[in-house]
C-alpha cells in the first residue's frame, strides 16, 4: 500500500497532462507531419498529385530566384514590423506603466481593445485610411505637404503600417508584464543619486524590461513572418510574401506539394531566425548582467 501510494502521485502530472497532450498532437503535430510528408510528393500538371517523393519541390523554391524575392521580402517586413513595434510599444508601455487608476485601466483598454477585432477588419480600415482618397492623403493635401496622393496601398510602407497596428499590443503585453515585476525603489534611487531621466532609462529601466522586450520581439516577429490576411489585402498580388505565395500555390495552381514545402521552408527560416536571436539575447544577457 505504501508503495502504492508513493507511485501515484508521481503519475498524476501525467495523466493530467494527456488531454493538452492529444489536443496538441492532433491539432499541430499531426497536420506538421502530412504537410512535409506532402511537401516530397511529386506533382504532374496532368496527374495532379503522385505517389511517387522527390526534392524537387524545395529544390526550385531554394533555387529559383522568384522565391528568394519573396523570402528576402518576408523577413524584410518581419524585421521593420518588429524594429516599429520595439519604438512604438515600449514607450507606449512605460507611459500606462505611470498612469493612475482608473485612466491606466482606460487607456490599457483602448491598447489592447483592437486584439477584440478580426484582423481582416482592421486591414480593410487601413486599407480606406491609407487609399489614394483616404484620411491620410486628405490630411496631407490639405497641409499642403503633398500635391498628388501618396501610394500607401500595395506598397511595403503601407504593409509595415498596418501589421504594426495589428501586432504592437502583443508587445506592449510582454512588457507590461515585465514592467509589473520592477521595483519603483530603484528608479528612486538613480534620482536621488543625481541621474538624469535618459540615463536612468538607459542603465537602470531598459536592463530590466529587456526580457519582456525580447519575449515581444519573438512574438511579434513570428505573427509578421507568417501573417497573411494583412500582406494579402495591403500588398496585394504585387508584393506577395510567404504566406501568399503559399496560398496560391494551394489554391491557384493546386500544387499542393510546392505549397507544402513554401510553408515547411518558412517554417524552418523562422523557427531559425527566432532561436538565433533568443541565443545571441541570451548571450548579451550574461554580459548585462555578469
Amino acid at each position: 500500500m505504501a508503495t502504492h501510494d508513493i507511485e501515484r502521485p508521481g503519475a498524476t502530472p501525467w495523466l493530467l497532462s494527456i488531454p493538452a497532450l492529444l489536443l496538441f498532437v492532433g491539432l499541430l503535430l499531426v497536420p506538421l507531419i502530412l504537410t512535409l510528408m506532402l511537401s516530397f510528393r511529386v506533382f504532374s500538371d496532368t496527374e495532379g498529385i503522385e505517389a511517387a517523393y522527390t526534392l524537387n519541390n524545395y529544390l526550385e523554391v531554394v533555387t529559383d530566384p522568384y522565391y528568394g524575392a519573396i523570402f528576402l521580402r518576408t523577413a524584410g517586413l518581419a524585421f521593420a514590423v518588429t524594429a516599429a513595434s520595439i519604438l512604438l510599444g515600449v514607450p507606449e508601455t512605460i507611459i500606462l506603466a505611470r498612469m493612475r487608476r482608473p485612466w491606466q485601466s482606460l487607456a490599457l483598454l483602448v491598447v489592447l481593445g483592437p486584439l477584440l477585432i478580426s484582423v481582416v477588419v482592421r486591414t480593410l480600415g487601413w486599407q480606406i485610411l491609407l487609399g489614394n482618397n483616404g484620411v491620410v492623403n486628405s490630411i496631407l493635401q490639405a497641409l499642403h505637404i503633398t500635391d498628388r496622393p501618396v501610394r500607401l496601398v500595395f506598397t511595403m510602407t503601407g504593409m509595415v503600417l498596418a501589421l504594426t497596428h495589428v501586432l504592437v499590443p502583443f508587445m506592449v503585453m510582454s512588457v507590461w508584464t515585465t514592467m509589473q515585476r520592477l521595483d519603483p525603489q530603484v528608479e528612486w534611487a538613480g534620482r536621488s543619486l543625481g541621474g538624469s531621466p535618459i540615463k536612468i532609462f538607459r542603465r537602470v529601466i531598459f536592463p530590466q524590461i529587456l526580457p519582456g522586450v525580447l519575449s515581444g520581439s519573438i512574438i511579434v516577429f513570428a505573427l509578421s513572418a507568417s501573417a497573411f490576411a494583412t500582406p494579402a489585402l495591403i500588398g496585394g498580388r504585387r508584393l506577395k510574401v510567404v504566406a501568399t505565395a503559399a496560398y496560391d500555390e494551394f489554391l491557384g495552381t493546386l500544387n499542393w506539394p510546392l505549397g507544402a514545402s513554401i510553408a515547411v521552408l518558412l517554417l524552418i527560416a523562422n523557427v531559425a531566425i527566432v532561436m538565433g536571436c533568443s541565443r545571441l539575447a541570451e548571450h548579451r544577457f550574461k554580459h548585462i548582467f555578469h
